[in-house]
């Protein structure tokens, strides 16, 4: 790791697993990037140990995009981002991504479809100066809960989508 900071430091790791959203960027063979929005409940993405964090895989669009990048180029970014801390704070995570779909932490994820585990080799805050200050106005309905029945987005029945996922 090129810096002093890891998943397992006691301050990013409260910072990482109080955070109820991220953004993933990956990169396919040829190294065309995609950046995904990842959210959760808070905590879904744990630390654990001193180099790993570990995140669900829930059901989206059917592209995979993200995912399928992680199986061709498993190296990754993950930035996590308080918009109504105060101050407000953001971290990095670069690390190597693996996908587990048998991973014991599975059923801790109501319908998650697998894990995956990023191990850091970089971890370092970033500066805050430009992050613009927000407040949570509403937690989606379609995070998944145990014992909830999650409901289908209305996109996923449109015409253009139904053929397709």
């Amino acid at each position: 790791m090129s810096s002093t900071y890891h998943p397992g430091d006691a301050g990013d790791r409260a910072f990482i697993e109080r955070m109820d959203m991220f953004f993933l960027a990956t990169a396919d063979a040829e190294g065309r990037p995609q950046c995904s929005y990842k959210g959760g409940d808070l905590g879904f993405v744990r630390v654990v140990d001193e180099r790993t964090v570990a995140f669900p895989n829930y059901d989206g669009n059917g592209m995979y995009l993200s995912m399928g990048n992680v199986l061709v180029n498993p190296n990754v970014g993950m930035l996590f981002i308080d918009f109504t801390g105060d101050p407000p704070h953001r971290l990095r995570l670069n690390g190597v991504a693996s996908i587990d779909q048998n991973d014991e932490l599975l059923p801790a994820y109501p319908e998650a479809q697998f894990i995956v585990r990023v191990t850091a080799t970089q971890v370092f805050p970033n500066c805050p100066r430009y992050i613009h200050r927000m407040q949570l106005v509403e937690r989606s309905r379609y995070v998944p809960h145990a014992g909830e029945e999650t409901p289908v987005p209305d996109w996923k029945r449109a015409d253009w989508a139904r053929d397709t996922l």
